[in-house]
């Protein structure tokens, strides 16, 4: 425990903390397409479409949200996705007629996914590069834990009523801003060397061919992780399981992670990046394309075992080689677009998965979703030299000019019980 989770400086915990409250009231996109086909009489492709709303709100949070990071600051970047994406969710669970829900939906994506490169940016700025896969490990822990609360506990909280999931998830959200605003100080560094010629904003990022091959292979990954609260919910539900069996199911994700995520970092280490990366991608796709043949509870519980243990492998490295890849002067605007990635699968992934599902049937998905596993990791593998070579540019630039931050404390070490 000392190896995995001491060191690590104040500033990290406090984040910590914030992904795990948010994450343990996490319930409304988990059973959004349950919600929004059971209880509001959508059809699938209606769902997908709100699901896919969500993320392409998400994708323009995601780029002002990278600028904003830059150029205002990480922490009121960070106050400002949360208290708006609350006040969304709120305005979502009393929403009725589809278009007023499609629109919310993608204003909650806008301001929800804001957040995502202000976080990572800061949780870069505190930790020095030897302790990231372990810190990025640490809080996909803390993701996870919550992850497989939220799931359990909204299955039945569905059953009472659907208004209750965007109260408690709006308030968990409050909750998250709160510890911001009274624990977390600024971390944006005032100094900065590009490693790149050409200056700085989203031109930098938009030239930097490896960095993109890089995010359009985790566009892939995504698409095929995204199918888990798109269409998985919905092939359980047309085979009979209940709303509760499924969260059950999915919570064995965050289960798994939970007791197994804080081993990972002495698993991987020693090992390439890049091959771990490939490997993380071909079980992951395999376990989705496993889901072909399930029918029964047990077996889908299966299912999501082996595609847990991909991502497992494949989420910290994936977000540790971010951090290698990206300039400290830009650093918000390289998380804005890879997190635009994550975005752009959020809405594709609901609506292709709705359509293959409606057109060439189930089986024809989840093969799919295996074939798209196995063309990520061979991009992975024939990136990989140059992608090593460019990480090794940024930290060549770093230690010839060390960025200072704006609060001198940061990256003070404090102990775990921090």
């Amino acid at each position: 425990m000392r190896e995995t989770a001491g060191g690590l400086p104040k500033t990290f915990w406090y984040l910590w903390c914030g992904t795990l409250v948010n994450r343990l009231g996490g319930f409304v996109l988990i059973f959004l397409t349950v919600y929004l086909t059971k209880e509001r009489g959508f059809s699938d492709i209606q769902a997908g479409l709100v699901v896919g709303l969500w993320s392409a709100g998400g994708g323009v949070g995601t780029m002002v949200g990278g600028v904003l990071a830059d150029r205002w600051g990480r922490r009121p970047t960070l106050l400002l996705a949360h208290v708006g994406g609350a006040s969304m969710m709120l305005l979502l669970g009393f929403s009725r007629p589809f278009l007023m829900i499609a629109g919310v939906a993608f204003a909650l994506g806008a301001f929800a996914e804001a957040a995502r490169p202000a976080f990572a940016a800061m949780m870069v700025d505190v930790v020095p590069d030897r302790d990231r896969v372990r810190a990025f490990s640490l809080n996909y822990w803390a993701i996870n834990l919550g992850f497989a609360f939220s799931a359990i506990v909204g299955g039945f909280a569905a059953h009472l009523d659907y208004l209750l999931l965007f109260v408690v998830d709006a308030s968990a959200t409050l909750l998250t801003a709160a510890i911001v605003l009274t624990k977390v100080r600024e971390t944006r560094p005032i100094g900065g060397h590009l490693a790149m010629p050409g200056g700085g904003g989203l031109r930098v990022v938009l030239r930097d061919r490896v960095f993109l091959l890089f995010t359009f292979v985790n566009l892939l990954a995504a698409m095929v992780f995204l199918q888990h609260i798109s269409m998985l919910p919905i092939a359980m539900t047309d085979d009979g399981l209940s709303s509760s069996t499924f969260g059950w199911v999915i919570a064995l994700n965050g289960v798994l992670i939970v007791l197994g995520q804080l081993f990972i970092p002495k698993l991987i280490g020693g090992h390439s990046r890049t091959r771990v990366l490939a490997v993380g991608a071909i079980v992951q796709g395999v376990g989705f394309g496993l889901t072909a043949f399930a029918g029964s509870a047990w077996l889908y519980a299966m299912t999501v075992l082996v595609w847990t243990l991909g991502e497992m492998v494949y989420s910290p490295s994936n977000a540790a080689t971010i951090a290698d890849l990206a300039p400290a002067s830009v650093r918000g605007r390289y998380q804005g677009v890879f997190a635009l990635s994550w975005s752009i699968a959020g809405f594709t992934a609901p609506v292709a998965g709705g359509f293959v599902r409606d057109q060439l049937g189930n089986t024809a998905l989840w093969v799919g979703c295996a074939l798209i596993g196995f063309l990520a990791a061979a991009i992975t593998l024939a990136a990989g030299p140059s992608r090593e070579r460019r990480a090794a540019e940024i930290a060549a630039a770093r230690r010839a000019v060390q960025p200072t931050s704006v609060m001198s404390d940061t990256l003070a070490p404090t102990s775990a019980a921090s």
